[in-house]
């Protein structure tokens, strides 16, 4: 949830008469939303109408603010705002300055008019002849394998977009090592292929991958918002975390090469192994190791990212991927949310927000910690062992919402093993700090895994060497705020049971039921069952 005031710009702008313009400069946003995309310097001379510059980061970086040049003279008023990721900071007060006259012989005066008119005249034909040129030349359409080539029509993000952020680096690969192949359905940003590329794995001459695109229509914010997501993903890897492999920002559009998870996103995997469903690939439900893998793997990724001081804020089967060989994935870092929107909720008229599986301090102030990844944790375990059921089905999102900060939880499903059932319970502590960390889920569970779990997992890698103190560190400094007690009508509840192990056996099938329900108070909370879908 976006913080409000976070995108204002700190104190006053300030500013240097030059002697061919002024100099303005200004502080950035200490803690924004997420990034700042760029800055709108809006100014005005005394009589005139308003005009608007946009600065991009770099070019704020390398001004230290921002330079005016060509003004002529006279007073002027001047404000400044940020944009981020969430949207529009507030206007900084308004300064003011003077340019004092000058005087330009007049033969500079006619250079400096007809020469840039004639060079915008000339640039406008050749632009212009060659757009018509190519336009001729396209083909109506593409046979037999789609090709991902540079459209002729678009020019370069850079071009189209110059207050984009995003820089090509060492990511950047070369259009014509990719192509598409297939579809595999619809993106949050655009449509998502699979597709081959070449030369793009180090000893692999060609790999299969998928290929997330963004929509011709796509604002400035989403392209941004696009390759922005990706860009989160290039500094991690870890074997339970989906590898971004290379980005394609140069001509349009733009792509996203990632690793292929080719059985797709946990919850339709799971609703997939309903024994009613269409499309059961002839695989019965998980049975408990099965279940207890999935989960050690989830929360070997979720360690890693929080050993990196990610916090993830979306955690749920929707956003966990399933590879050829049904490992579980954290992938998908935001963009998957348009396909499952009915999974969020508008509050209060701002973003969209997935409720039902929020913190009760997430939901009440909007802080997203580690902790608050740990409630979410519960819930996908909940998902896990009900086949992706809808949490707190017959429930309205407001209801939901009141429920949670009032301090329910679910219920365990029906079926349910006990094992999983006591780590649900753990997640869902009302006092955040009372929550396991994710290194400690994986201890509980690292005996009764899969012989090479300690050969990939961030676990048992030398990169884990953090003391286990660390992990109970806040990662906000709003947690102060966040009440360390359920409310007091709600007594506390403890976690009995035994121990948390594996007794039945790896191949007993938990059989199947359609399960809803919370807990409040140590009560269930009956609620309708739902339907298969």
């Amino acid at each position: 949830m976006p913080e409000a005031k976070a995108d204002d710009i700190v104190g006053p702008v300030t500013h240097e008469i030059e002697s061919n313009g002024v100099h303005l400069m200004w502080q950035e946003p200490k803690q924004p939303n997420g990034l700042i995309v760029l800055y709108e310097v809006s100014y005005r001379r005394y009589g005139d109408e308003e005009l608007h510059q946009c600065v991009s980061r770099r070019n704020f970086a390398l001004e230290r603010g921002c330079r005016l040049r060509g003004l002529l003279p006279g007073n002027y008023s001047v404000r400044v705002r940020a944009t981020s990721l969430a949207g529009n900071g507030s206007w900084t007060e308004t300064t003011y300055f003077y340019v004092t006259d000058y005087v330009v012989p007049s033969p500079d005066i006619a250079k400096i008019i007809i020469g840039p008119l004639i060079f915008v005249f000339l640039f406008s034909v050749v632009i212009g002849s060659i757009y018509l040129f190519l336009r001729k030349r396209q083909p109506d359409g593409p046979l037999g394998p789609l090709y991902a080539s540079s459209n002729p029509e678009y020019l370069s993000a850079s071009d189209v977009f110059p207050c984009s952020v995003y820089v090509p680096d060492e990511w950047e690969v070369p259009r014509e090592k990719i192509t598409l192949l297939r579809e595999l359905g619809q993106g949050s940003f655009g449509m998502v292929y699979e597709g081959n590329a070449r030369d793009i794995i180090k000893g692999e001459a060609e790999t299969r991958v998928a290929v997330k695109t963004v929509n011709e229509s796509a604002s400035l914010r989403e392209r941004i918002e696009f390759l922005n997501e990706a860009s989160v993903m290039k500094g991690f890897t870890c074997h339970h975390v989906v590898r971004l492999l290379g980005v394609v920002s140069k001509g349009q559009p733009t792509l996203v090469v990632m690793e292929l998870m080719a059985h797709g996103d946990l919850k339709s995997y799971l609703r997939s192994l309903r024994p009613e469903a269409e499309n059961n690939p002839g695989r019965p439900p998980p049975t408990l190791h099965e279940m207890i893998q999935m989960a050690a793997e989830i929360a070997d990724g979720m360690a890693y990212l929080n050993a990196k001081k990610f916090v993830h804020r979306d955690l749920a089967a929707r956003n966990c991927m399933v590879a050829h060989d049904f490992t579980v994935k954290i992938g998908d870092f935001g963009m998957t949310r348009d396909i499952y929107e009915t999974d969020y909720y508008r509050k209060g008229g701002k973003g969209l927000l997935p409720v039902r599986w929020m913190s009760p301090e997430s939901l009440k102030d909007g802080v997203f910690t580690t902790s608050s990844d740990m409630w979410s944790f519960g819930v996908v375990l909940w998902e896990i062992t009900s086949l992706a059921e809808q949490p707190y089905q017959g429930l309205s999102n407001e209801q939901v919402l009141k429920f949670v900060m009032d301090g329910g939880h679910l219920d365990q499903p029906d079926n349910c093993p006990d094992r999983l059932s006591e780590l649900m319970r753990m997640c869902w502590q009302f006092n955040p700090k009372m929550r396991p960390t994710f290194l400690e889920i994986v201890d509980l569970l690292k005996d009764d895994l899969h012989p090479t779990f300690p050969e990939v997992s961030f676990f048992h890698s030398e990169e884990n060497k953090a003391p286990e103190s660390e992990e109970l560190e806040m990662e906000c400094e709003d947690m102060e705020s966040v009440p360390l007690d359920r409310p007091s009508h709600f007594p506390r509840e403890e976690v009995v049971g035994p121990p948390l192990g594996l007794k039945r056996s790896y191949e007993e099938h938990v059989p199947y039921t359609h399960m809803n329900g919370a807990k409040r108070n140590g009560r269930a909370l009956t609620l309708p069952r739902s339907s298969p879908s």
